[in-house]
């Protein structure tokens, strides 16, 4: 029988992809991997992440990019990137506060998309 075993890869579209490297690489350190033409691929841990031109139209759908996705990034500490992040006025969707997997909070990236930030309880990030 097959079974899904876990997230092993989370993509999203951007339609600028410099911005998506500045973003992710320069402001949030994800180290920048290999990948194909048209996407900029993160060799985030456990799993890759990658921002990728569009294949839709993202201009009609502007309003509900992320809808139903959660999208969680484990960090060596949530409330220290929280502030970095709101100091360069990254907008916060919520502050940091407790839950299941540790500290977290989110913010909305360039693009509309909400990411999750969480305090990793094993601190191998």
């Amino acid at each position: 029988m097959a079974y899904l075993t876990g997230i092993d890869f989370v993509g999203i579209q951007a339609d600028d992809l410099e911005a998506a490297r500045d973003f992710y690489h320069g402001k949030l350190g994800l180290p920048i991997m290999q990948g194909p033409p048209g996407a900029v691929v993160f060799d985030s841990k456990p799993v890759p992440f990658a921002v990728r031109k569009p294949i839709t139209d993202l201009s009609s759908a502007k309003d509900f990019l992320g809808a139903g996705i959660a999208l969680w990034f484990a960090c060596n500490d949530a409330d220290t990137l929280h502030a970095e992040l709101a100091a360069d006025r990254i907008e916060i969707v919520f502050p940091p506060k407790d839950g299941p997997f540790g500290r977290y909070f989110a913010f909305r990236d360039p693009f509309g998309y909400t990411i999750t930030v969480h305090t990793a309880m094993d601190q191998k990030v």
